[in-house]
């Protein structure tokens, strides 16, 4: 059997995570949880559907909604 995973080099998930903490920098606290909230429900949302699109842009959308309401 082929093995079909793919993986995403240290130096690249780095980068990336570089990067987007950087353009977190001018936001305010409403706009960073909101952000926060939907990354952490997307990362939820497909746990719990098994990599479902569906899932996955549900759980961002529930999580941005909870992450935006916590900071009022």
């Amino acid at each position: 059997m082929k093995n079909t995973q793919r993986f995403i080099p240290s130096g690249v998930a780095a980068a990336m995570v570089l990067l987007a903490l950087g353009g977190c920098a001018g936001m305010s606290a409403q706009d960073r949880n909101t952000a926060i909230g939907a990354g952490v429900g997307a990362v939820g949302g497909a746990v719990l559907s098994g990599g479902s699109g569906i899932g996955t842009v549900g759980g961002a959308a529930v999580g941005g909604v909870i992450g935006h309401e916590v900071s009022k």
